[in-house]
């Protein structure tokens, strides 16, 4: 597994004007010496930095002579502060309500500075990350060269803020708030053809029905690696999703990414639905020539993007097998000063 190191940020303003320490944690997947282009890959709520190699939760997409192949790639990959992956715990902000995305993606931004990185050949994210992708693009227009934001938006709709309110009131409100809090969620990831197709109706011995059973597996599995803490501010970050800050409209923060914006959506996804992500293709197309849209075609849901490996694999090969990004420019991938 790849070491975990921290990089100390003793003052980080917030978006509603608190300024408080960080202590940034982050993993690195490939050869630290080399000019490898570098991929920033931001995890979804209840995922970490260790996104490839043992337990790695992106092993699929992310490792030596994978898609991502981390022989030609350096992967970069911070944990979001507060998630508990790296002993610190949410308490660090007074209230999880304070914190939003965009304070996520300043975190990052003045990570990377840190480490002085200062141009990106992608960024990735899944759900939230990819939420939280779309922040730091937002907020550094020309930090990479591609943004890949799967199975999200540029914004939390009012779906998403629904659920996110639900599952908040779970989490203040349950005698077993991370159980019922995660039953909850996962039948958002999922979808009831999946359910279906799964379980069949079927039955164990005692009566419980196997949907049930699941239901409660993942439950209790959740609570063995994930604090109360880092559940309410991470699903606080889903809820605050949104890099129109200020009133400013969503082309014209979103025309000043130089990148090219490659979406995946998942035709399935009850939680950020295809209609809104093509909608943002759409409007995205009449200001930025540089877009690209992919629909990941199942009936898994949202969680499709960490199941339908073969179909994300196929979107993604030509970005990370583009021989002329990774040749021109070389030295400006550099990382030093680790």
């Amino acid at each position: 597994m790849s070491q975990l190191n921290f990089i100390h940020l003793p003052e980080v303003a917030l978006a509603n004007g608190l300024k408080i320490p960080i202590n940034l944690s982050y993993q690195v997947f490939g050869d630290l010496q080399s000019a490898n282009p570098v991929v920033l890959v931001i995890h979804a709520l209840t995922g970490n930095s260790n996104v490839c190699g043992v337990n790695g939760w992106w092993n699929d997409l992310i490792g030596p002579n994978k898609i991502i192949d981390t022989g030609r790639f350096t992967v970069l990959a911070f944990n979001i502060p507060g998630n508990g992956y790296d002993g610190e715990e949410a308490h660090l902000i007074e209230n999880y309500k304070d914190f939003v995305a965009a304070d996520v993606a300043t975190i990052f931004d003045l990570g990377l500075k840190q480490l002085n990185i200062h141009h990106l050949f992608a960024i990735i994210g899944g759900s939230v990350g990819g939420g939280i992708a779309w922040e730091l693009a937002a907020r550094n227009p020309d930090l990479c060269e591609h943004l890949i934001p799967v199975a999200c938006d540029w914004k939390s709709t009012d779906w998403v803020i629904a659920n996110c309110h639900i599952q908040d009131a779970i989490l203040n409100n349950s005698k077993v708030p991370l159980i019922d809090a995660r039953m909850h969620a996962m039948t958002m990831y999922r979808t009831p053809e999946s359910f279906s197709a799964k379980f069949d109706r079927n039955q164990h011995e005692n009566g419980l029905f196997y949907v049930e059973s699941w239901l409660n597996h993942h439950g209790n599995k959740l609570t063995s690696r994930f604090k109360l803490s880092a559940y309410k501010l991470m699903n606080q970050l889903l809820k605050t999703i949104n890099i129109t800050q200020n009133g400013s409209e969503f082309l014209s923060v979103a025309s000043k990414i130089s990148a090219h914006i490659h979406l995946v959506t998942i035709n399935s996804d009850l939680l950020f639905k295809p209609e809104e992500c093509w909608k943002t293709y759409v409007d995205l197309k009449s200001v930025k020539d540089n877009v690209s849209i992919f629909e990941i075609k199942s009936i898994h849901g949202h969680d499709a993007f960490l199941i339908a490996f073969d179909q994300l694999s196929k979107f993604l090969l030509p970005i990370f097998q583009t021989k002329q990004n990774l040749n021109e420019n070389h030295q400006r991938y550099t990382i030093r000063n680790w």
